[in-house]
Protein backbone atom coordinates (compact mmCIF):
# COMPACT_ATOMS: atom_id res chain seq x y z
CA UNK A 1 0.00 0.00 0.00
CA UNK A 2 1.28 3.69 -0.55
CA UNK A 3 0.90 6.71 1.79
CA UNK A 4 0.36 10.09 0.11
CA UNK A 5 3.53 10.63 0.30
CA UNK A 6 4.19 8.07 -2.29
CA UNK A 7 2.77 9.37 -5.10
CA UNK A 8 5.09 11.44 -6.52
CA UNK A 9 5.11 12.45 -10.27
CA UNK A 10 5.02 8.91 -12.66
CA UNK A 11 3.69 6.83 -9.66
CA UNK A 12 0.86 4.11 -11.02
CA UNK A 13 -1.68 3.37 -8.30
CA UNK A 14 -5.44 2.08 -8.34
CA UNK A 15 -8.38 3.63 -7.15
CA UNK A 16 -12.05 2.31 -7.57
CA UNK A 17 -10.45 -0.78 -9.72
CA UNK A 18 -8.54 1.83 -12.70
CA UNK A 19 -4.88 2.59 -13.13
CA UNK A 20 -4.23 6.17 -12.68
CA UNK A 21 -1.14 7.97 -13.52
CA UNK A 22 0.16 10.72 -11.15
CA UNK A 23 0.71 13.95 -13.65
CA UNK A 24 1.16 16.35 -10.71
CA UNK A 25 2.02 16.06 -6.87
CA UNK A 26 1.47 18.73 -4.35
CA UNK A 27 2.35 18.49 -0.57
CA UNK A 28 0.68 21.07 2.24
CA UNK A 29 1.54 20.12 5.97
CA UNK A 30 -0.51 21.38 8.35
CA UNK A 31 -0.69 22.13 11.96
CA UNK A 32 0.60 19.44 14.49
CA UNK A 33 2.36 17.83 12.06
CA UNK A 34 -0.77 16.45 9.67
CA UNK A 35 -0.22 17.22 5.46
CA UNK A 36 -2.45 16.79 3.16
CA UNK A 37 -1.43 15.86 -0.60
CA UNK A 38 -3.25 17.17 -3.64
CA UNK A 39 -2.05 15.09 -6.76
CA UNK A 40 -3.70 15.18 -10.62
CA UNK A 41 -4.24 11.30 -11.70
CA UNK A 42 -4.52 10.43 -15.44
CA UNK A 43 -6.79 7.42 -15.77
CA UNK A 44 -4.60 5.24 -18.18
CA UNK A 45 -7.86 3.36 -19.54
CA UNK A 46 -9.38 6.21 -20.93
CA UNK A 47 -7.13 9.29 -20.26
CA UNK A 48 -9.11 11.71 -18.24
CA UNK A 49 -7.31 13.69 -15.85
CA UNK A 50 -9.14 13.88 -12.37
CA UNK A 51 -7.58 16.09 -9.25
CA UNK A 52 -7.97 14.21 -5.58
CA UNK A 53 -6.91 14.71 -2.68
CA UNK A 54 -5.28 12.33 0.22
CA UNK A 55 -4.91 13.30 4.28
CA UNK A 56 -1.76 11.95 5.67
CA UNK A 57 -3.32 8.09 7.10
CA UNK A 58 -4.78 7.02 3.70
CA UNK A 59 -3.91 4.46 2.24
CA UNK A 60 -3.51 4.12 -1.76
CA UNK A 61 -3.40 0.89 -3.64
CA UNK A 62 -0.51 -0.03 -6.41
CA UNK A 63 -1.78 -0.93 -9.69
CA UNK A 64 -0.83 -4.26 -10.48
CA UNK A 65 1.59 -3.40 -13.93
CA UNK A 66 3.36 -4.91 -15.68
CA UNK A 67 6.11 -3.94 -18.15
CA UNK A 68 7.21 -5.98 -21.73
CA UNK A 69 10.84 -4.98 -23.05
CA UNK A 70 8.96 -3.86 -26.88
CA UNK A 71 10.35 -2.07 -30.43
CA UNK A 72 8.96 0.62 -32.18
CA UNK A 73 7.95 -0.13 -34.86
CA UNK A 74 6.03 2.33 -37.19
CA UNK A 75 2.89 4.89 -37.59
CA UNK A 76 0.36 4.47 -39.81
CA UNK A 77 -2.80 6.90 -39.93
CA UNK A 78 -2.71 7.53 -36.01
CA UNK A 79 -2.17 3.82 -35.23
CA UNK A 80 1.74 3.07 -33.27
CA UNK A 81 2.64 -0.55 -33.99
CA UNK A 82 5.24 -1.85 -31.47
CA UNK A 83 6.17 -5.60 -31.33
CA UNK A 84 7.97 -7.65 -29.10
CA UNK A 85 11.28 -8.87 -30.08
CA UNK A 86 10.95 -12.30 -28.37
CA UNK A 87 7.90 -13.81 -29.38
CA UNK A 88 7.59 -11.47 -32.46
CA UNK A 89 3.57 -10.38 -30.99
CA UNK A 90 2.47 -6.96 -32.32
CA UNK A 91 0.57 -4.30 -30.19
CA UNK A 92 -1.24 -1.73 -31.87
CA UNK A 93 -1.74 1.56 -30.03
CA UNK A 94 -3.65 4.82 -30.79
CA UNK A 95 -2.33 8.45 -30.67
CA UNK A 96 -3.85 8.92 -27.59
CA UNK A 97 -2.83 5.82 -25.76
CA UNK A 98 0.86 7.08 -26.82
CA UNK A 99 0.50 10.46 -25.57
CA UNK A 100 3.58 12.81 -25.85
CA UNK A 101 5.81 9.96 -26.20
CA UNK A 102 5.05 10.08 -29.60
CA UNK A 103 7.37 13.03 -30.21
CA UNK A 104 10.47 10.57 -28.71
CA UNK A 105 9.86 7.64 -30.55
CA UNK A 106 11.91 6.62 -34.12
CA UNK A 107 11.76 3.87 -35.80
CA UNK A 108 13.74 0.68 -34.23
CA UNK A 109 13.75 2.04 -30.75
CA UNK A 110 13.63 -0.17 -27.61
CA UNK A 111 11.22 0.68 -24.79
CA UNK A 112 9.02 -1.04 -22.84
CA UNK A 113 4.83 -0.96 -22.76
CA UNK A 114 2.97 -1.41 -19.43
CA UNK A 115 -0.02 -3.72 -18.94
CA UNK A 116 -2.84 -3.80 -16.80
CA UNK A 117 -5.01 -6.77 -16.38
CA UNK A 118 -3.67 -7.76 -19.82
CA UNK A 119 -4.30 -4.68 -21.48
CA UNK A 120 -1.44 -1.66 -22.66
CA UNK A 121 -2.21 1.29 -20.81
CA UNK A 122 1.31 3.17 -21.50
CA UNK A 123 4.14 3.49 -23.11
CA UNK A 124 7.52 3.93 -21.01
CA UNK A 125 10.18 5.59 -22.59
CA UNK A 126 13.96 5.88 -21.15
CA UNK A 127 14.50 9.07 -18.95
CA UNK A 128 17.22 10.34 -21.76
CA UNK A 129 17.13 9.80 -25.35
CA UNK A 130 19.51 11.05 -28.11
CA UNK A 131 18.21 12.30 -31.31
CA UNK A 132 19.59 14.54 -34.37
CA UNK A 133 18.75 18.01 -35.02
CA UNK A 134 17.37 18.12 -38.16
CA UNK A 135 17.22 21.78 -38.07
CA UNK A 136 18.26 25.05 -35.75
CA UNK A 137 19.18 28.53 -36.61
CA UNK A 138 23.26 29.36 -37.51
CA UNK A 139 24.24 31.23 -34.18
CA UNK A 140 24.56 34.95 -35.06
CA UNK A 141 28.42 35.76 -34.60
CA UNK A 142 29.95 36.50 -31.29
CA UNK A 143 26.68 35.35 -29.81
CA UNK A 144 27.94 32.57 -28.47
CA UNK A 145 26.86 32.88 -24.66
CA UNK A 146 25.86 30.05 -23.39
CA UNK A 147 22.62 31.55 -21.86
CA UNK A 148 20.87 32.03 -25.18
CA UNK A 149 18.80 29.64 -25.64
CA UNK A 150 17.31 28.74 -29.51
CA UNK A 151 14.58 26.65 -31.00
CA UNK A 152 16.12 22.98 -32.69
CA UNK A 153 13.75 20.57 -34.40
CA UNK A 154 14.42 16.93 -33.92
CA UNK A 155 14.36 13.89 -35.94
CA UNK A 156 11.19 12.78 -34.55
CA UNK A 157 9.82 16.40 -35.32
CA UNK A 158 9.67 17.87 -31.80
CA UNK A 159 11.41 21.05 -31.17
CA UNK A 160 13.27 22.04 -28.52
CA UNK A 161 15.06 24.84 -27.27
CA UNK A 162 18.72 24.28 -27.35
CA UNK A 163 22.03 26.41 -26.49
CA UNK A 164 23.37 28.16 -28.98
CA UNK A 165 26.08 26.04 -29.99
CA UNK A 166 24.12 23.16 -31.01
CA UNK A 167 23.58 22.59 -34.94
CA UNK A 168 21.88 20.82 -37.62
CA UNK A 169 23.29 17.32 -37.48
CA UNK A 170 24.44 17.41 -33.64
CA UNK A 171 23.11 14.58 -31.39
CA UNK A 172 21.69 15.54 -28.41
CA UNK A 173 20.19 13.91 -25.51
CA UNK A 174 16.63 14.96 -24.45
CA UNK A 175 14.62 14.15 -20.73
CA UNK A 176 11.88 12.67 -21.93
CA UNK A 177 10.02 13.58 -18.72
CA UNK A 178 10.86 17.24 -19.22
CA UNK A 179 10.92 17.53 -22.83
CA UNK A 180 14.40 19.49 -21.94
CA UNK A 181 17.98 19.64 -23.77
CA UNK A 182 20.19 17.73 -21.32
CA UNK A 183 23.57 17.35 -23.83
CA UNK A 184 25.40 17.27 -26.54
CA UNK A 185 26.49 13.28 -27.58
CA UNK A 186 30.48 13.49 -27.80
Amino acid sequence: MYQPTDLKKGTVCQIDGKPYRVIEYGQKVMGRGGSIVNVKLKNLLDGSVIPKTFKGQDKIEPAEVTNKAVQYLYADAGIFYFMDPETFEQYELDADSVDSARDYLKEGDSLNLQFFEGRVINVELPKNIFLEVTYAEDVVKGDTTSSVLKDATLETGKVVKVPAFIKTGDIISVDTATGEYRERKK
